[in-house]
């Protein structure tokens, strides 16, 4: 399916832009704190809207 040279690309890959985005984020860590306060509302909204979304397909399918 995928050559050995393929897979070990992959794998570096992966591991490389895992670290990245780890180093990303806690460079940013502070910033996003002071920047997106309350940000976690408006998740939760969302997430209830589409609860909402899947209840009223539930409930005119039956």
């Amino acid at each position: 399916m995928f050559s050995r040279g393929q897979l070990i690309f992959a794998g570096l890959f992966l591991v490389c832009f895992i670290i990245a985005a780890i180093v990303m984020y806690r460079r940013d860590a502070a910033l996003h704190n002071k920047m997106y306060k309350g940000s976690y509302r408006v998740l939760i909204v969302f997430l209830l809207f589409v609860a909402a979304l899947f209840a009223i397909k539930y409930y005119l399918k039956h």
